[in-house]
């Protein structure tokens, strides 16, 4: 069955650096494109980013553009995030999820926390 097993999260001071990474398994991750959204406390999932199937083509949320790097390795079956510059506002519930922006295929999830 679909795998997404999310790893990386942590806390970070403002200003500082995490990498998410996103295992998959059960699925042909090559051909799907991959996204990775987040929920705050008391809030609604946000789309964070979004990669095509290749890598080549990426998008991000205005919240996260030019801080945030969305990767992947298909020889691994691994999705990445790259986030810099965390914001106290980053602090979420992050999920690696299988398709784009509407996707309903999450993983578990990885707490990011960003305080001083």
């Amino acid at each position: 069955q679909v795998q997404l097993l999310e790893s990386g999260g942590g806390l970070v001071q403002p200003g500082g650096s995490l990498r998410l990474s996103c295992a998959a398994s059960g699925f042909t991750f090559s051909i799907y494109t991959m996204s990775w959204v987040r929920q705050a406390p008391g809030k609604g999932p946000e789309w964070v980013s979004t990669i095509n199937t290749a890598g080549g083509s990426t998008y991000y949320a205005d919240s996260v553009k030019g801080r945030f790097t969305i990767s992947r390795d298909n020889a691994k079956n691994t999705l990445y995030l790259q986030m810099n510059s965390l914001k106290p506002e980053d602090t979420a519930l992050y999920y690696c999820a299988r398709g784009g922006s509407g996707s309903k295929i999450w993983g578990q999830g990885t707490q990011v926390t960003v305080s001083s």
